[in-house]
C-alpha cells in the first residue's frame, strides 16, 4: 500500500484553488539492494513492511518516502508477511523460514520445527491463531502464536500458494495441483479451522496465486490471466470479466465493491506492468497505469484510496486516489443560489470533459460515473463542499469509448446526466 500526494494549484485567473491529481501511482525509489519484493503488509497510511529475495523486510513509518532494512537473519526467499497489530507478525518463505516479531519488525525469532519448504502464505485471525501454506500438500497451524505449529491433512492441492480465513472455522486456499500429468488451478475450503479440506474448484488451466476476502462470504482469487468471484463463502465461484489475459499476483479489496488486482505480462522482451481496479464488486475492470515495466507480485490497501504494490528489481508503488483517472477540479467564483448539473463539455469528448456543478450551501456531494449498463465506473467527488460553484475536468484515456451517465447526489438533490466518449 502505498502514498500518493496531492497537488494544490492557485490559478491567477478568475478562479480559486484547483485540486489536481495527477497521477494515478507514484513510483518509490526502489530498495537500494534491489532485491524483488514478493508481499506487502499495509498498516496505515504511514507505516508498511515489505518482504522478498535474499531474507529482504523493510519497513517504511513515513509513508514510503524512506525504507529501513530489518535483520531477518536468514539470506532464504521470503515470500509473505502477515500482522495481526502494530507489533506482532509473521514471515515465512523458503527454507521452511518461520520468523516472528512482536515488536514491530526490530527483532525476529525463528518458529521453524521441521522441513516444509517452501512456504508461500501466512494467515492469521488472531494473535494465537494462525495458517501457514506451502509446496508438497502443506497446510500448517498453530493456536498458540506459532510456538507450536501441527501440520494438517495431506491430501491437499500440490502447491498452496496463498490462504485466508474469515474466522476460526471458515477458510479457503487458491492454488496449483497436478492432475493427470498437468499443473491446474484449483480452490480448498475449510469450515472447521482446517481439519478438514474440501475441493470447491479444481481443473482450471489457469494457476491461481492469490485470495482475499471482504467479508465472511464475498472473496476473489486471481492467477493466470482469471479473476474468480464468491458470494457464498467459497462455496461456489464464477469467473469475472477482466479484459485481459495477463497474469494476477496479488488482489486487495477494502469493501464488496471495491479492489485492485495486480500482475503483468511478458511481451516477449520483458514485464509490462498490470493493475486492474474495479469500484462495482468486479462487475467491470479498468487497467490502471504505474509508470513500471516490472512484474507487480502483491498489493495492499488499508482503504478505497490508500494503496501499495511491490514488485521484482525492488519496486515499490504507491497511491492516495486509489489509482483514479486524472481528475481536476477548480473552485468557480460564483454564489449559487441553487443546486445545479450542468451538461459536460465537450460532448462527444476525446480523452477529457469538464462537468460543472453547484451547491447552495455546504453540502456533501457524491458524483460518480456509469457506463450504459449502470455498471458504476468510477467516483468523482465525495466529499463535504461548501457553498459554491466547482468544475472537474474528467480524463477517460483508459476507458472504451460509448454512452457514460454521470450522477450527483447531494442532500434530496439528484440528477444524472448523459455523455459520449468518442475515440
Amino acid at each position: 500500500m502505498k502514498l500518493l500526494k496531492l497537488f494544490f494549484l492557485i490559478p491567477v485567473l478568475s478562479f480559486g484553488i484547483s485540486d489536481l491529481i495527477t497521477a494515478q501511482w507514484f513510483w518509490q525509489n526502489p530498495f537500494p539492494q534491489g532485491q524483488t519484493l514478493k508481499d506487502v503488509y499495509v498498516f496505515d497510511e504511514n507505516t508498511a513492511i515489505a518482504v522478498g529475495d535474499s531474507g529482504t523486510i523493510i519497513k517504511t513509518t513515513d509513508g514510503g518516502t524512506s525504507w529501513v532494512s530489518q535483520i531477518s537473519g536468514t539470506s532464504d526467499e521470503i515470500n509473505s508477511v502477515y500482522f495481526v497489530d502494530s507489533n506482532t507478525g509473521w514471515v515465512v518463505g523458503r527454507g521452511s523460514t518461520i520468523l516472528k516479531t512482536t515488536n514491530g519488525g526490530t527483532s525476529w525469532i525463528s518458529q521453524a520445527t521441521q522441513s516444509y519448504d517452501p512456504l508461500y502464505s501466512v494467515f492469521f485471525i488472531s494473535s494465537n491463531t494462525g495458517w501457514i501454506s506451502g509446496e508438497d500438500n502443506t497446510i500448517l497451524k498453530t493456536t498458540n502464536g506459532g510456538t507450536n505449529w501441527i501440520f494438517q491433512q495431506d491430501t491437499l492441492p500440490k502447491s498452496i500458494t496463498s490462504i485466508y480465513f474469515t474466522d476460526e472455522n471458515n477458510g479457503c486456499a487458491a492454488g496449483i495441483d497436478y492432475i493427470g500429468g498437468n499443473y491446474l488451478g484449483t480452490i480448498i475450503r475449510s469450515t472447521d479451522g482446517g481439519a478438514n479440506w474440501t475441493t470447491q474448484l479444481s481443473g482450471l488451466s489457469n494457476w491461481l496465486f492469490s485470495i482475499c476476502f471482504a467479508n465472511s462470504n464475498t472473496g476473489w482469487a486471481v492467477g493466470g490471466g482469471i479473476i474468480l468471484n464468491t458470494v457464498d463463502g467459497g462455496a461456489n465461484w464464477n469467473a469475472q470479466l477482466s479484459g485481459t489475459t495477463d497474469w494476477f499476483n496479488g488482489v486487495s479489496f477494502t469493501d464488496t465493491i471495491t479492489g485492485t488486482a495486480v500482475g503483468g505480462n511478458w511481451n516477449g522482451t520483458n514485464y509490462e506492468t498490470t493493475i486492474l481496479r474495479t469500484t462495482n464488486g468486479g462487475t467491470n475492470w479498468m487497467a490502471q497505469t504505474s509508470g513500471t515495466m516490472d512484474l507487480l507480485n502483491d498489493v495492499s490497501f488499508i482503504d478505497a484510496n490508500n494503496g501499495t504494490a511491490v514488485g521484482d528489481s525492488g519496486t515499490i508503488l504507491r497511491t492516495t486516489n486509489g489509482g483514479a483517472t486524472f481528475v481536476e477540479e477548480e473552485v468557480v467564483n460564483e454564489i449559487p443560489t441553487e443546486f445545479l448539473l450542468t451538461q459536460n463539455f465537450p460532448n462527444p469528448f476525446n480523452p477529457s470533459t469538464k462537468i460543472r456543478y453547484s451547491v447552495p450551501q455546504s453540502s456533501n456531494v457524491m458524483i460518480k460515473v456509469f457506463d450504459i449498463l449502470g455498471n458504476e465506473i468510477e467516483t468523482l467527488v465525495n466529499e463535504e463542499k461548501p457553498s459554491g460553484t466547482y468544475e472537474i475536468t474528467w480524463y477517460a484515456a483508459n476507458l472504451p469509448s460509448g454512452i457514460y451517465f454521470y450522477k450527483i447526489q447531494s442532500g434530496s438533490f439528484v440528477e444524472t446526466k448523459k455523455m459520449i466518449l468518442l475515440k
